[in-house]
């Protein structure tokens, strides 16, 4: 059965430098952990990452760009974002039946980014792109950012909504008191990450950006960033949002939800109830959650799910949703049909 991990990240010596230089660090603190074993895995598109995707039992990862990305850059993000995915559709040319990717987006320039996106679809044959939570002080429904959401959905491809780290004011107000390591781990993977990226997704449904965009398709990793697990609670929103459909609607029309490396046959069940089966998809945030031993394959076979529904978590979901790329693109003020 095929196995494709659609969370699988890169990094690239050109964006760690521009992080470097703007000391980015002292603000987000994850830029500290891509360091060591993490920072050469990230950039390694060849020998390793194949010879470790055998060993996890993963035939195709489909790569993305770790966070923060390039969400603290300017204008030169431009450049960065093009040569970042330049780089990995080389990776991709010299092996296409082990690597996709998603792009790559110079997010603080949003036009750019559109028009961004659409060359990576159209040019590289990549399946969407990754965005990494707020950009500057802006959440993602801002509406400065739509152009972004809406040449995804002219191109009928998803967006994975990857975590990044709060922002310093609500680290030192929730995740601060302690020492400076078990505040940083507290704010990025132990839980802020995971708060963050599910609210820039309810952000996104309460601002209307699925009833202006209904075909859009976004992905939520770690069975949904914790926002699943309060779907009751959520529709309470029914009440006030002023919106064409229940929170629950959008659960299952809009979003895809990914195991993230989080191999808990009951989150996965909670993660099927509310989504359903079709929507979800398999990674194993890698290299993050790589560890030796880990078997990618062992957890497929005692998932939990009936054959259909596991060849259609396994690969067939993901095929399916991104067998809608080359459709209508958004080009300035022009709407194009490439198919």
């Amino acid at each position: 059965m095929k196995l494709i991990g659609i969370e699988e990240h890169t990094l690239t010596a050109e964006v760690r430098d521009a992080w470097n230089a703007i000391d980015l660090a002292s603000a987000d603190p994850s830029v500290s952990i891509h360091s060591g074993g993490i920072e050469r895995r990230l950039l390694d598109l060849a020998d390793e990452r194949i010879a470790l995707m055998d060993e996890t039992g993963l035939d195709v990862q489909v790569l993305s760009l770790t966070t923060p990305a390039l969400h603290d850059l300017g204008v030169e993000s431009v450049g960065l974002a093009k040569r970042a995915n330049d780089m990995v559709a080389e990776a991709i040319a010299r092996r296409p039946d082990r690597l996709e990717a998603l792009a790559t987006l110079p997010v603080a320039m949003p036009d750019e980014a559109a028009l961004e996106l659409e060359r990576c679809v159209l040019s590289l044959g990549f399946k969407g792109a990754v965005l990494c939570g707020r950009v500057g002080h802006r959440n993602l429904d801002h509406p400065d950012l739509r152009p972004m959401f809406e040449s995804a959905a002219a191109l009928g491809v998803p967006l994975l909504l990857h975590p990044r780290t709060p922002a310093p004011e609500v680290r030192a107000a929730y995740y601060s008191g302690f020492s400076a390591e078990i505040d940083a781990a507290f704010s990025m993977f132990g839980l802020g990450w995971h708060y963050d990226a599910g609210i820039q997704f309810l952000r996104l449904v309460l601002s209307g950006t699925f009833d202006r965009l209904p075909g859009l398709q976004v992905i939520l990793g770690h069975w949904g960033e914790v926002v699943l697990f309060y779907a009751e609670r959520l529709a309470v929103l029914d009440r006030f949002s002023g919106l064409e459909h229940p929170v629950a609607t959008y659960l299952r029309r809009n979003l895809y939800v990914t195991a993230s490396g989080m191999f808990s046959p009951e989150y996965l069940a909670r993660a099927a109830a509310i989504v359903g089966a079709d929507r979800l998809l398999f990674s194993t945030d890698y290299p993050y959650q790589y560890r030796p031993g880990c078997d990618a394959r062992r957890f497929l076979a005692d998932c939990g799910l009936d054959e259909a529904d596991r060849t259609a978590f396994a690969h067939g979901n993901w095929l399916r949703l991104t067998e809608r790329g080359g459709g209508p693109t958004i080009s300035g003020s022009r709407i194009t049909d490439h198919r």
